[in-house]
């Protein structure tokens, strides 16, 4: 694998979780990813990493864009590549409508045409230009007739460490993924399922990366995966099982959930609409046992270790060359030997 990471979620206790970090820098991790929901921020976490890190990249997973303006995305993460000694790449995504509606109280529209200018206006940001920028969604300085007709084109007062941070997009529908392969320096795809990767997102891929500009160097693959190496995983599958089942059956409305289209094109197609009945129904823990058992097992680094080298090689199959792991271990010396462990299966 290209890169080997750790992630650390929105609702994990961060003084322990910053902790962990120190020492999965200490063993080797390439880079460590802090995830943002409705939620604390990532942004504080991520400033307060680079203070206690040196040479682990940090990377948002994700900042959604409509809860910030382009121009302040780019000054975020201008601002913590500067702190961090130029080690930040920028993560971005849509969220989606329950959230961005539900808790930001901003209209969820057009989530392609956002991402694609919100990425050429930080690319621009970086470059120090002063920005003019004409599009369907963003228009900078804001025109006259939509404001006081005082604002004029301005470029970031400081040099920032880069003039070109590296952006990931969070995408899962076919349109979104091609778009990211088109415009984005790497792909950060969720319940990612490598022999069925090529059904799901094949075409979008290929169609995207032909129109992708060769400077852009390849697509990085950014796959997030639970892990714990052990003989009795039965417990952590069933804690996987349940989340799996939030997110298909219960992260967004009939006919508006990404997760659940996801299930559908790697062909569980039944079994995703079960999922959903009964998650919207209240039952969940029966949404939880109608998850097929494989989209379990085959999304995630759970199991003894000969299942844990088998799946590290099945994500280098389909083209994986980053890997985000989400250590389960209850102790910190227990997560850090499982990073240890899938450090030298992949290598093996």
């Amino acid at each position: 694998m290209k890169r080997l990471g750790v992630t650390i979620d929105y609702s994990e206790d961060f003084a322990l979780a910053a902790a962990d970090v120190r020492e999965f820098e200490r063993v080797g991790a390439d880079v460590v990813a802090v995830a943002e929901a409705y939620s604390f921020d990532a942004v504080s976490r991520l400033g307060y990493l680079a203070a206690v890190t040196s040479t682990i990249t940090l990377t948002s997973a994700i900042l959604p864009i409509y809860s910030r303006t382009p121009t302040l995305l780019a000054m975020t993460a201008a601002g913590l590549d500067s702190v961090s000694g130029g080690r930040f790449e920028l993560g971005i995504g849509t969220s989606g409508p329950q959230v961005i509606e539900g808790f930001h109280g901003v209209p969820f529209t057009a989530p392609l045409g956002h991402l694609r200018e919100t990425v050429e206006i930080c690319r621009s940001v970086w470059r120090r230009e002063r920005i003019e920028h004409v599009g369907r969604n963003y228009r900078i300085p804001l025109p006259a007739g939509e404001g006081t007709g005082l604002g004029k084109p301005l470029k970031i007062i400081n040099e920032p460490v880069r003039s070109a941070i590296p952006i990931s997009i969070a995408a899962l529908a076919p349109r979104g993924v091609a778009q990211t392969a088109e415009i984005a320096d790497g792909w950060l795809p969720l319940f990612y399922y490598p022999e069925l990767a090529d059904a799901a997102w094949g075409e979008a891929l290929a169609a995207g990366t032909a129109k992708r500009d060769a400077s852009l160097g390849p697509l990085d693959t950014i796959v997030s995966v639970p892990l714990f190496i052990g003989d009795h995983v039965d417990q952590v599958l069933e804690l996987y099982r349940q989340r799996i089942a939030l997110y298909v059956g219960g992260m967004g409305a009939r006919g508006a959930n990404f997760y659940n289209d996801l299930a559908v094109r790697y062909g569980f197609g039944d079994a995703a609409a079960r999922v959903q009945e009964l998650y919207l129904a209240g039952e969940k823990d029966a949404a939880a046992a109608a998850i097929p058992d494989n989209l379990v097992t085959a999304t995630a680094l759970i199991g003894d270790e000969a299942h844990v080298h088998e799946r590290l090689g099945a994500l280098r199959a389909a083209g994986v060359t980053t890997i985000l792991m989400q250590p389960l271990g209850r102790t910190s010396a227990a997560r850090v030997e499982a990073v240890e462990a899938a450090r030298s299966l992949d290598a093996a």
